[in-house]
């Protein structure tokens, strides 16, 4: 191509040469012009990308949230599978696998750089997490759960504490963040103490005098020392911070230590609630779509479950928590019995078994300390090869925890299908011949159907006082965590079987083989 170039022809007439020298300047113009709106089109682009979110273009951003997505997915379908028995343990499994990818993905969050402290935050964990595990007896899976509720709320407080003290702008945010302190601090503390309760530590609740006024108060204080954080915005002096702090703590405590064995289920269950709410709020606090997710459904399953066992007690969950039911030496304990408690030994107990139509067993906390759950399922295969018909019957609150008992007759190898709720078995007591009760009281005690002022009226029991037979495999003639005497066991149709569960579960099952 030709050279193009800046100076006009050498023309000869004059005329035409004013012609090429005004269109020259109008190109020339127009070039200038065009170079112009070229250079700030490229300036407005600039500055129009320099504005757009980095996560909008980065393949990390989109990565990460396609990865809470799939793992919010999995926990959702772990906690449809636990709802059953029988696909229980896979659901841990898909719940499990969705917390290493939420885990995982958090490598590449933008700005984390702490990768150090993150592995060996994660190596501790993860180790002491898999040999307490592993370790822990079954009897004491009450006490793991419980401390396990607490860790978790703390660290939804110890996130809050973080955010709080670095200072946030956002009335919104910060908000949420105290609520996630206050609601987190409350569950860890309180689990502590539970698990202080049902690891044998605390041997006793603790009621003195006005204590819901002074439980009220330390509440009221807690809120107050929030309200005065969130009102000093961004510039909330660390001072107050940390008594908002200490005042949350303590009244988890405070509130926690009035609360009995036998209510244990249910407060388990509460703070686990609290402790998924509280990290819910966190999530929000640092936009992470994963801790929102998992803290929704641990808080609003936790809830359900609460209110599930609530009404299975017939009592309020405000009642569960300010009554001071549950504690040793409760109202009842003094109930007026009739009869006497008469004594069986093991050969007679098992030719009343092995000659029986159907037996059915109820299980509590006493096979749960026994560890007696592996010698009567022992018991249940040697029955059945005599041809009787035996059913396990689980009370809602049985135990220390929810499922306690379904976990311990789990791990044993009893079928799902011999394993009945009280809804489900209740109408067959009074055609059973024999019903077995390994270290359940409370939930087979008649009295809470037949005396109105008994602390424990009105609470849904297994019907085993109707059955034609009963034998009650007991250590002591103590009465249950409510305190409250059983009239089951003066019961013209209930033998005693005085001894540890599973010794006296060894000897039936020699006895009925014998026979």
């Amino acid at each position: 191509m030709a050279e193009t170039t800046n100076e006009l022809p050498q023309v000869a007439d004059s005329n035409v040469a004013d012609q090429f020298q005004a269109l020259h300047d109008k190109v020339k113009a127009l070039e200038e012009a065009l170079h112009g709106r070229i250079d700030g089109l490229e300036q407005s682009i600039g500055t129009a990308v320099s504005h757009v979110p980095e996560s909008a273009f980065s393949w990390a951003a989109l990565t990460i949230e396609l990865s809470y997505f799939i793992a919010a997915v999995l926990f959702i379908l772990g906690l449809k599978q636990m709802s059953s028995p029988v696909t229980a343990r896979g659901g841990i499994i898909w719940a499990g696998v969705g917390m290493v990818l939420a885990t995982l993905v958090t490598f590449m969050y933008p700005g984390m750089h702490n990768y150090g402290l993150m592995l060996l935050a994660i190596i501790i964990g993860s180790g002491a997490a898999w040999w307490f595990a592993k370790k822990v007896a079954m009897t004491d899976m009450p006490q793991m759960i419980a401390i396990y509720n607490g860790l978790g709320g703390g660290a939804a407080g110890a996130i809050a504490a973080v955010e709080l003290f670095q200072g946030i702008d956002d009335t919104t945010t910060q908000v949420l963040a105290i609520l996630g302190a206050l609601i987190g601090s409350i569950a860890f503390s309180g689990s502590m103490v539970a698990f202080a309760k049902l690891q044998g530590l605390m041997k006793k609740s603790f009621i003195f005098p006005n204590q819901q006024f002074v439980n009220l108060g330390l509440f009221a204080a807690s809120l107050i020392l929030g309200l005065i954080v969130l009102l000093q915005g961004a510039d909330a002096t660390t001072s107050i911070i940390i008594l908002f702090f200490v005042a949350a703590l303590v009244f988890g405590v405070m509130m926690t230590l009035p609360i009995g064995g036998a209510d244990m289920p249910v407060v388990i269950s509460l703070f686990n609630a609290l402790t998924g709410l509280a990290v819910a709020f966190e999530g929000f606090v640092l936009g992470n779509a994963a801790m929102i997710i998992a803290g929704t459904v641990v808080g609003s399953s936790g809830t359900l479950l609460t209110q599930l066992m609530a009404k299975a007690m017939n009592r309020s969950l405000a009642n569960v928590l300010f009554s001071g039911f549950g504690s040793s030496g409760g109202a009842g304990a003094d109930e007026e019995v009739e009869g006497s408690m008469k004594e069986i030994d093991a050969t007679d107990a098992a030719i009343s078994m092995a000659y029986a139509s159907q037996v059915i067993i109820v299980p509590g906390y006493g096979m749960a300390v026994a560890q007696a759950q592996h010698k009567i399922w022992e018991l249940t295969k040697a029955l059945t090869d005599k041809d009787v018909t035996v059913k396990f019957a689980i009370h809602p609150v049985a135990g220390r925890m929810p499922g306690h008992m379904n976990v311990l007759l789990a791990e044993a190898g009893v079928p799902y299908d011999m394993i009945f709720d009280l809804e489900e078995i209740n109408e067959e007591f009074e055609q059973t011949d024999v019903v077995l009760i390994i270290g359940a009281n409370d939930v087979v005690n008649p009295v809470a159907r037949s005396n109105p002022d008994s602390p424990i009226y009105g609470m849904p029991i297994l019907n085993a006082d109707k059955a034609k037979n009963a034998i009650v495999i007991k250590r002591g003639k103590g009465a249950g965590f409510s305190g409250v005497e059983n009239l089951l066991f003066y019961a013209d149709n209930t033998r005693m079987l005085y001894g540890d569960g599973q010794k006296m579960a060894a000897e039936l099952l020699t006895s009925v083989k014998e026979l």
